[in-house]
């Protein structure tokens, strides 16, 4: 395994552009909500570390990963910000729904990235099993939302 043993979420702030004036928008599945909670936790933590400011952040709650393209797709079409955040967690059971789910979430994330003037981040975890996806959350492995707080920093900067 790639990540095996490592923290793959520290960032050098002094490499991201300052946040203090972009807003964004955050859209959190309520599947495996202690999964999503972690990774939004982290996602905050990242923005207002780089400059975002509380007010500027608008969080919105689906009912699970295959909602959040509709969820992004309507932030962004009824409110000013400048990249959408997409968590969600999708974890292996026993039958073909994990694939399913999880590729049509990735799609509708990725057509709204060609469709829209705004960035969409795709902070899924994909996950085999639950430890896994603790380990991405807040784990040893780091936090996936903060990763994708500096993407979505760095994607809104783009210009």
């Amino acid at each position: 395994m790639a990540t095996a043993n490592k923290n793959l979420s520290a960032y050098d702030k002094t490499t991201i552009p300052n946040a203090k004036d972009l807003r964004f928008g955050i859209v959190v599945s309520e599947w495996n909500e202690a999964i999503t909670e972690g990774l939004y936790e982290g996602a905050m933590e990242a923005l207002l570390d780089c400059g975002a400011k509380e007010e500027n952040i608008i969080r919105w709650n689906v009912p699970g990963s295959f909602e959040l393209p509709f969820g992004a797709k309507k932030l962004i079409e009824t409110k000013p910000v400048d990249a959408v955040i997409a968590i969600g967690s999708v974890i292996q059971g026993e039958t073909k729904h994990f694939d399913f789910v999880c590729s049509a979430t990735a799609q509708g994330i990725m057509d709204l990235n060609v469709r829209t003037k705004v960035p969409v981040i795709f902070c899924v975890l994909t996950d085999n099993n639950m430890q896994q996806a603790i380990d991405r959350s807040g784990g040893k492995h780091g936090n996936k939302g903060a990763e994708a707080a500096i993407a979505a920093i760095k994607m809104a900067s783009l210009g």
